[in-house]
């Protein structure tokens, strides 16, 4: 009859049950077990026997199914594994001959009616059981009742999970078979897990016994009882199971281990167990379940592969970042021979990125439209991967590329089109040794990485246009090239903060001043930003302004400060402003907030003069304080902003005194030496190098101008001075006959000398007091005559009747540059020509 099993929602699955002796029952009863361990749960759950005997829509009798459990002997139990109850229902305790109403629960109660001999195997292979829970769990032993009886019983059953995969209890039946057994327990009958090979050997290590599965795995019966184990089967010795055989006899105790079978490379895992006369060999296929172990693991690989690639990307900045994100990952991550990373520009294919191929081959593809291209093009066009899993699928589906599979040294490939925001910025193309097939998995992961890639490489290239733009910016609005000056050698850099794309406020330069004099600038604008780099480039404009107009550097400052006080309170800026005279070597400096400059003598020392203080502009209030010193010949100035030396690791003392340690070790310059562009060139970099190593990345941009000093030679300067007198232009005229006499430039003199009787007939004429006349030989001859007067002269326009007013005009057409400047005792007028040769 066909009896269906009821469960809380509805019926769990028919029973078979034979209505005939119990002989037959027997024979039918392993039938039973399976289907009954898998309703079993879903029974105990409701702790109430009488549950089944209640009609269901599909029974004919309620007691039919309890009948035919009765008959065959069979009860239900359940172990619990969290907290070690264990549940029996009528038919197992009068199996184990206890009352249900006395039975306490405990595991302990079942253990006690455990035969001790059969014991430690039965706790042994339910532990396997429990560990295992991926297969049916059958055993059989032998039980003391308390009324003195001695039965044997088989439980069966399968360990439950819960929907998180713990195990939570070992469910199943239990049957008595006595009537089926009689005297010593062969192994045929034994102690058995259901896909087992058994077999017992003896203290010589003869076979005593074997069941159904061992004769399938070692051979019959017949062959084998009565020989030697390790010699009787010819697999058995490559399985090295003789020595955990002693060691178990030895020792008395269960030997574990797993081995490969050598015929057809299973996995089993083999336990040994003392017995009495000997040992007892347990063989369990545990083959699927390394299979599945190794599948396991692989995706646990894959899925912390996965996760770096997604930290990767998620941070990296640039493109080359996403690049290197990409080909560090994704070949290990598909255990890929190779992998390119494409860019698509217009009908063309960029090569961004390999790995996995010889320079040959990467210049044979570098070479390809995006067209000729075709699996790439064919993801491009469908925007899905194209896989080819072969070579012979390659050359038949693309036969005009048919020789790059040959050329590669590649048998599979993979086409990720790298679409983002419905644009394909590229293609990834993963490749394989190997012929391989792709999963549904596997293409479902590629659609899913090449939607992270496309993100991070859209995201980089963004990254590194706006950087780009930046730093277009930044160098526009610092000086392209450094003047070429006589008096100063100079070098400069510039580093922007540390990868960032906001431009800075930091700057440099070298201006050609009057007479030769040059001035040396350095500015921090304090910030990041667009704003702050506008206002750099404005006060950069302001000082070329007002450093051409010649105005004193209190003066400069004055004007300066309020642009940035202008600017609203969030502006400050620091500069510092220096100005050499190679005439006298003196320099003038004047700080607003700024660290002092370094000053580098010929001979090695290093040090930071003590200038007086003033705070920065926007901040400030005038009069502004400057100070001087003397540079000796051949002597180096080091200006510097705050971002070189100072970081938030490190005060900015500490950094001034590691500059100046670096410093300290330039080789010792002549006085005459002049170090070339280049030369300065390398020392900026090499102290930057031991200021900002590159593991010290900077935070705040950073500028950094050198400039070595080169006075006039004394043979290169003329000065006289002249009275208050009418004759002075005379004099002065005949000073310049005979100094370009003596300096091979008679062609300029009588240009020279009408220059000067202008220059000397002016001061005479308009400022009454005496006045010195210079000449300077430079790459220019500087003509210069200063005077006491603070009037600076005026060019006019003069009326056709005027008899004056056209000295200025002759000077403005006679010289290729003129101008006035303010000096500590008045002004001072100058006019320069050019040399046919320097000196």
């Amino acid at each position: 009859m066909s009896v269906p099993l009821p469960g809380p929602n509805g019926p769990l699955g028919a029973l078979t049950v034979l209505t005939t002796t119990a002989g037959d029952l027997q024979a039918e009863v392993q039938q039973l077990l399976d289907a009954v361990a898998r309703w079993t749960a879903e029974r105990l759950r409701f702790r109430d026997p009488r549950r089944l005997s209640a009609p269901g829509p599909q029974w004919q009798s309620g007691t039919q199914l309890q009948e035919a459990l009765d008959e065959a002997g069979i009860g239900t139990w359940e172990w619990d594994l969290r907290t070690g109850a264990v549940v029996w229902d009528e038919r197992s305790a009068r199996i184990l001959g206890i009352a249900p109403e006395i039975f306490d629960g405990r595991i302990d109660t079942w253990v006690s009616l455990v035969d001790p001999d059969d014991l430690p195997q039965v706790l042994a292979y339910t532990e396997d059981a429990i560990r295992a829970a991926d297969q049916a769990y059958g055993v059989q032993y032998r039980i003391h009742r308390p009324d003195r009886a001695v039965r044997w019983v088989q439980a069966r059953g399968r360990v439950v999970v819960d929907q998180h995969r713990n195990k939570c209890r070992l469910t199943g039946t239990l049957q008595v078979i006595s009537d089926v057994r009689s005297g010593p327990a062969p192994v045929g009958q034994g102690l058995t897990q259901v896909s087992d090979a058994v077999l017992d050997i003896d203290g010589q290590g003869r076979i005593t016994s074997i069941n159904s599965e061992g004769e399938c795995l070692l051979g019959s019966a017949d062959r084998l009882v009565g020989h030697v184990l390790w010699e009787a089967a010819p697999a058995v010795p490559k399985l090295g199971l003789e020595g955990p055989c002693r060691r178990a006899g030895t020792s008395g105790q269960p030997v574990d281990f797993e081995a490969r079978w050598p015929a057809d490379q299973r996995w089993f895992r083999l336990r040994v167990v003392p017995a009495p006369g000997g040992l007892r060999v347990y063989f369990t296929d545990i083959t699927n379940g390394r299979r599945v172990e190794a599948q396991q693991a692989a995706a646990v690989e894959r899925t912390v592969r996965i996760a770096d690639l997604t930290h990767a990307l998620a941070a990296a900045v640039t493109g080359q970042d996403v690049i290197d994100a990409v080909t560090d990952h994704v070949r290990t991550l598909f255990d890929a021979a190779g992998v390119t990373v494409w860019a698509r520009e217009g009908k063309d294919f960029v090569l961004l990125s390999a790995v996995g191929f010889s320079e040959e081959f990467l210049e044979l593809i570098s070479t390809f439209s995006v067209q000729s291209n075709l699996p790439a093009y064919q993801a491009l066009q469908n925007g899905v991967p194209v896989c080819v899993s072969s070579a012979q699928e390659y050359i038949r589906g693309y036969p005009r590329l048919s020789e790059l599979p040959t050329r590669g040294g590649r048998e599979a490939w993979a086409y990720l089109p790298l679409v983002t925001s419905g644009r394909t910025v590229g293609v990834l193309c993963i490749s394989y040794a190997r012929p391989h097939t792709f999963s549904s998995d596997e293409r479902t992961l590629f659609t899913a990485l090449s939607g992270l890639v496309a993100q991070a490489l859209e995201r980089g290239r963004l990254y590194d246009a706006e950087r780009r733009r930046a730093h277009e910016l930044q160098r526009g609005l610092l000086p392209h090239d450094l003047p070429v000056l006589p008096a100063v050698t100079a070098a400069a850099r510039y580093l922007p903060a540390g990868g960032g794309i906001e431009v800075g406020g930091d700057w440099y330069d070298v201006i050609s001043l009057s007479g030769d004099r040059v001035a040396l600038v350095v500015g921090d604008v304090m910030g990041h930003g667009l704003s702050e780099a506008v206002t750099m480039g404005r006060l950069r404009t302001a000082v070329h302004t007002l450093a051409d107009l010649e105005l004193p550097a209190d003066e400069m400052f004055f004007h300066l400060n309020d642009l940035v006080s202008a600017l609203g309170d969030d502006f400050y800026a620091t500069c510092l402003y220096a100005v050499y005279d190679p005439t006298s070597g003196n320099c003038s400096i004047l700080t607003a907030g700024h660290p002092p400059p370094a000053v580098v003598h010929p001979d090695g020392g290093v040090h930071f003069p003590d200038l007086p203080l003033n705070p920065p502009l926007g901040a400030a209030s005038p009069p502004f304080d400057s100070g001087s010193l003397e540079l000796p010949p051949g002597s180096l100035l080091v200006l510097y902003t705050d971002g070189l030396v100072e970081s938030p690791q490190r005060d900015v003392d500490v950094g001034m005194a590691l500059m100046a340690r670096h410093l300290g070790t330039v080789p010792v310059r002549a006085a005459q030496a002049r170090p070339s562009a280049a030369q300065l060139d390398a020392m900026c970099d090499s102290l930057i190098g031991a200021v900002l190593p590159p593991e010290h990345q900077a935070i705040d941009d950073a500028a950094l101008l050198i400039a070595s000093v080169h006075p006039f030679a004394c043979e290169d300067i003329a000065c006289w001075p002249l009275p208050a007198d009418p004759k002075a232009a005379g004099q002065a005229r005949g000073y310049v006959r005979a100094q370009l006499s003596r300096w091979d430039l008679e062609e300029l003199q009588m240009t020279t000398e009408l220059l000067v009787s202008e220059l000397v007939g002016n001061v005479v004429r308009h400022a009454g007091g005496p006045a010195t006349l210079r000449l300077l030989r430079s790459r220019t001859l500087i003509c210069e005559v200063s005077d006491g007067s603070p009037t600076m002269p005026q060019i006019r326009r003069a009326a056709d009747t005027d008899e004056g007013g056209r000295g200025l005009q002759l000077i403005a057409a006679l010289a290729e540059r003129w101008g006035a400047r303010y000096t500590p005792a008045g002004k001072c007028i100058w006019a320069e020509q050019s040399l046919a040769a320097a000196p």
